[in-house]
């Protein structure tokens, strides 16, 4: 029996349908989060007054972080985005007219997600821990070549910040000063100025400041009404540089690799709160990446919502899907840390939720269901009307509800107005009402007689105009 041969030409249609947007909301994501990293970033650029090559690489050990998520999130958007046009196109419909149906189109995008997903946990397990430890040693390189510099003779060194200090002599070999001022501005307008006989500058890489002591010498601080003199046989200034990266802890579990984490998490017991972070850290690395696979399946389904006359809902959809997913990562984060919940099972909870959920719309889409249930849909439709009459309490005062049987109103209400009414949830609307010509009022009566005589019933809007004896139906004429 000869095998099918799959339908190759198909499958690459499909795969550059969806690689396109994914490549657009790729630039576009990371340019947004580029840019929301570069302003706190400047602060560090500025200080330690690196060039330009510098800046670029130096942010380039940023990217792996800023990848961990916009790739799932480009990755949904290029599914929805590609599935959306291609129903909007009617080109579903013609290979569903063609004999392809919608489980025949998931394997080009499992190929796609699952290469997404894949890029994704290399960056999350291999280049993120390394990102980290060359940003770091390089954070260092760069402040050690700032202090290797040194303070120039005779001349005036600002490159500390707010502090100006200049030196008549400088000794090479032991790089120790001779006539030394300083002027301090921090925290202050007006300087405090610092001399002394000697003085020298020693650089902890490790705790990235740099201390300037200083010997023999007086401390002037000027004052409008009253000024100091303190003089001094040691002075100590300590001037912190700031760092892109996060501050020194007890251990930097982002610089450890998969093997080191469970390592070190055994080493100090998973059950203490140094243990929990470890193994929580593990499970994170693998949990986006699996979730990016999920996520961009779950464009397929939502991307199929599009069509000629319908309205586009796979994109509001996907971004809500996208964040209540976050949302859900952030709680089991929070129960991990907080609770005596299992790790694993709460930092997995939302992959669970959401590959159920993923596998229960692609199967009602194939089977040419709505993604959501007739009850759910109705239960909020109900809502949204009942949240449309509060944003109606305005207008709803201006109206006045009439209580008394009017010959002339009733003969207008049954004779002159065509009802339009809803068949999901069964109310029908006056033309008063703004939901007079919603997309769902697709039945017409004659008159509000005959459409509650067929079981229909005004919406709430509609109650507070109609007269009292034309809604009670059996006080009919």
């Amino acid at each position: 029996m000869q095998l099918k041969r799959p339908p190759l030409l198909l499958y690459s249609y499909l795969a550059s349908e969806m690689l396109a947007p994914f490549f657009a909301s790729f630039i576009i994501m990371n340019c947004v989060f580029f840019l929301v990293k570069l302003i706190p970033f400047l602060d560090f650029v500025l200080e330690l007054e690196i060039s330009f090559m510098d800046f670029i690489r130096i942010f380039s050990y940023l990217f792996p972080n800023i990848f961990l998520y916009t790739i799932p999130m480009s990755a949904m958007l290029g599914v929805t985005i590609a599935f959306s046009r291609l129903s909007n196109d009617n080109e579903i419909l013609a290979f569903k007219a063609g004999g392809i149906s919608i489980y025949q189109m998931l394997p080009p995008v499992i190929v796609v997600t699952l290469a997404m997903g894949l890029l994704t946990a290399y960056f999350s397990i291999k280049l993120i821990p390394v990102s980290e430890i060359n940003m770091e040693k390089f954070t260092k390189q760069l402040f050690k070549e700032k202090v290797d510099k040194g303070i120039k003779e005779k001349k005036f060194t600002e490159a500390l910040g707010d502090i100006v200090v200049y030196v008549s002599k400088v000794d090479k070999k032991t790089n120790h000063w001779r006539e030394v001022w300083v002027s301090d501005m921090r925290g202050q307008e007006t300087p405090t100025i610092i001399m002394a006989e000697q003085g020298r500058m020693d650089a902890r890489l490790d705790q990235l400041h740099i201390t300037i002591t200083l010997e023999n010498g007086s401390l002037h601080h000027p004052d409008q009404t009253d000024a100091q003199i303190v003089s001094f046989n040691r002075y100590k200034i300590n001037i912190p540089i700031k760092s892109p990266v996060s501050k020194k802890k007890k251990i930097n579990h982002k610089n450890l690799d998969m093997q080191q984490l469970i390592t070190k998490a055994d080493l100090f017991g998973r059950e203490t709160k140094i243990g929990k972070k470890l193994i929580l850290e593990f499970h994170k690395r693998m949990v986006l990446p699996a979730g990016c696979i999920i996520l961009a399946l779950i464009g397929l389904p939502l991307g199929l919502q599009a069509g000629p006359g319908k309205r586009g809902i796979g994109i509001p959809l996907g971004l809500a899907v996208f964040i209540s997913y976050y949302v859900l990562f952030t709680l089991g984060k929070m129960l991990s840390t907080d609770t005596d919940t299992p790790i694993a099972l709460a930092m997995w909870m939302p992959n669970l939720f959401y590959l159920v959920f993923t596998g229960i719309l692609i199967w009602r889409t194939a089977n040419e269901q709505p993604i959501f249930p007739k009850d759910l849909t109705n239960i909020y439709l109900k809502l949204k009307e009942k949240i449309t009459i509060l944003f109606k309490s305005a207008k709803l005062k201006t109206h006045k509800r009439v209580t008394s049987y009017d010959k002339i109103t009733v003969h207008f209400f049954r004779k002159k107005s065509v009802i339009k009414a809803n068949a999901q949830n069964r109310t029908f609307h006056l033309p008063e009402c703004e939901s007079y010509n919603c997309k769902n009022c697709s039945i017409e009566f004659k008159n509000i007689e005959v459409a509650l005589a067929a079981n229909f019933s005004p919406c709430e809007f509609c109650k507070t105009i109609m007269p009292d004896k034309i809604y009670k139906q059996d006080d009919l004429v």
